[in-house]
């Protein structure tokens, strides 16, 4: 494996703790990247054959924080959305973090009690939501069977 390593400069802070964003790639399930819920900066990417094996490998985690598909099949979003055990979903969207009208929606490990930060589910107790984030656009529909790839520039 290559590391890259980036040289941030901080102007602001300089004696407290800053974390740099950081992308780690090629992880696996027995490394402890993945084993551990990570606060931060930070973007694991574990790589999957088929959709149903990236499904497994997510709801096998103890933790259900959050998650990100890319395709342009909403049969493949649909399939993901619904099967996935974690609490924050995007589709088509990189971070999915929900705007504050919307309450922290972790999952298993990544949620403890029984009501949320803030939001109106923060007056439910007895259920826990999930939140999906989707951009579709209508030049992006080209085929109608599931692509599961990452979308590249062309």
């Amino acid at each position: 494996k290559q590391w890259y390593q980036r040289r941030v400069a901080i102007t602001a802070g300089e004696n407290g703790n800053f974390v740099g964003p950081t992308i780690i790639s090629n992880v696996t399930t027995d490394m402890e990247c993945y084993r551990e819920e990570i606060f931060g900066p930070v973007l694991n990417i574990l790589e999957a054959d088929t959709m149903d094996d990236a499904i497994e490998i997510l709801n096998n985690n103890p933790y259900g924080n959050g998650c990100a598909v890319f395709t342009n099949s909403g049969a493949a979003a649909r399939k993901f959305t619904n099967e996935v055990d974690v609490g924050q979903i995007g589709v088509n969207v990189p971070i999915p973090v929900p705007l504050p009208m919307f309450s922290f929606t972790g999952s298993r490990g990544s949620f403890l009690g029984d009501s949320n930060f803030y939001g109106k589910a923060g007056l439910n107790f007895y259920s826990q939501w999930k939140t999906i984030t989707t951009l579709w656009k209508e030049e992006d529909a080209k085929t109608a069977t599931a692509e599961v790839a990452m979308p590249r520039m062309q």
